[in-house]
């Protein structure tokens, strides 16, 4: 069995983690420099308020998962996937040319039309690369493998928006170095793309249903149809309503109740990642190499227990009138530290809950079906996360209560919901052992 450190130097699975990594990076520093390019005007538009402008950013990027997920899922199944990182790869290098010609030319409708291009490649890589992970590894380094795959995508956002943040700020309003910098970004990710080890194909007969509607409601009910399957699926794409209904707040949590500058939203959002990082890494020493479930309850219930320290270690800030920056964080008291560390813990809860349940689809899923499963899980995170926009602005906008009441309440609804999860899925996954043990 190999450690998770030799794993990242293993001809099997580096490869594929360092592509994951640039893919997650790029996404992520392009998003960040379109949106701070619209927040602070760096190029001259007429397509509406910026708000409005940020919200469509973001619907373009996610609306992708809802239409493409299970025609990605059946290519993903049908084809050989390394190629297929291959061809996507090169696809994101032409996205960004795009992306690029937007940026130089000042044209919004190019950067958002790159921006949707690039949730199109993301619905199409992402049943790969999680159908993949247990072709490349053992049985007993799926939870290493998905530790680290975790980590690499939680630092890949942080470094993607500081990045994105600072090669805006540095260039002085020249975007030719944030084309420069996504486009570097791609080749890298296809250059590791080509050191991918050639892979089995799972379905190579399966006929490819054109019909994007009709095959995302056949892979929905697919999974539906396995219970043990359906479940993991519904408890990962709790944590994505939980943690959008969390990460979409930060800035105003920042603005409103820290009172502090934009350079703090980063930072609580380091802390965020670094968290989910260091969670998914204890949870495989922890847990142990071997799939399990043991690390879910201990994740939700930390969920549950540092949402209401975040809500009460927001009543404990004092109202005062200047802009705090980084370093006030540090001096003003302790009722800040409470806030940071409530985020950090957070975040360490995100990944004990998470990564064993990602290990959990890839191993318990059909190898015929594994691709189709992850784009049925990814139908099922867009609308996790639509819903938890959905709920957020019934609370804050329509409702009119404040964020405390949200993330109380969030946090109510997360054990619920976990506690029932549990207490069905355990059951499953004690009869399944049983089942391989015989």
């Amino acid at each position: 069995m190999e450690k998770p450190q030799n794993l990242l130097t293993s001809r099997r699975f580096l490869p594929m983690f360092l592509t994951q990594f640039f893919g997650a990076l790029n996404d992520n520093v392009y998003k960040q420099s379109l949106l701070l390019v619209i927040t602070y005007g760096l190029i001259q538009h007429n397509s509406g308020n910026v708000s409005t402008l940020n919200n469509l950013a973001a619907l373009l990027f996610i609306a992708p998962y809802f239409v493409f997920s299970a025609t990605a899922g059946q290519i993903a199944d049908k084809f050989e996937r390394s190629q297929l990182v291959r061809g996507i790869k090169i696809l994101e290098l032409i996205i960004m040319s795009i992306g690029s010609l937007g940026f130089m030319l000042g044209q919004i409708w190019l950067l958002l039309f790159a921006l949707f291009l690039m949730g199109v490649h993301s619905t199409f890589f992402g049943p790969i690369k999680y159908a993949i992970l247990p072709e490349i590894l053992k049985p007993n380094e799926l939870m290493s493998g998905n530790a680290l795959f975790q980590t690499g995508t939680s630092l890949a956002i942080l470094f993607g928006m500081i990045l994105g943040g600072a090669v805006i700020s540095i260039s002085h309003s020249s975007l030719i170095w944030v084309c420069v910098t996504v486009l570097i970004i791609a080749g890298l990710g296809y250059f590791s793309s080509r050191f991918i080890l050639t892979q089995r194909i799972s379905a190579p007969d399966l006929e490819i249903d054109w019909n994007f509607f009709r095959t995302s409601w056949q892979t929905i009910q697919y999974a539906k149809n396995i219970p043990i399957i359906f479940l993991i699926l519904m408890g990962n794409s709790w944590y994505w309503f939980y943690g959008a209904s969390y990460l979409t707040q930060i800035p105003e949590l920042t603005h409103q109740y820290l009172h502090a500058s934009e350079n703090v939203v980063s930072l609580l959002l380091t802390f965020f990642s670094v968290g989910i990082g260091i969670g998914s890494l204890l949870c495989r020493k922890i847990g142990g190499a071997e799939i399990n479930i043991k690390m879910v309850p201990i994740g939700a219930v930390g969920l549950t227990i540092f949402a209401f320290y975040l809500a009460w270690a927001m009543y404990q800030v004092p109202s005062h009138d200047n802009l705090l920056g980084l370093k006030d964080m540090f001096t003003q008291g302790l009722a800040y530290y409470h806030v940071m560390l409530s985020i950090i813990m957070l975040g360490i809860s995100g990944g004990f809950y998470i990564v064993p349940l990602y290990a959990m689809m890839q191993a318990y899923s059909p190898a015929s079906h594994r691709a189709r499963v992850v784009a049925a899980n990814n139908i099922f995170n867009a609308i996790f996360m639509v819903a938890s926009a959905i709920f957020s602005i019934l609370i804050l906008s329509v409702f009119k209560l404040d964020m405390q009441i949200l993330f109380c309440m969030t946090a109510i609804f997360s054990a619920i919901f976990c506690m029932g999860l549990l207490l069905k899925l355990k059951p499953l996954l004690d009869r399944t052992h049983n089942a391989l043990e015989d």
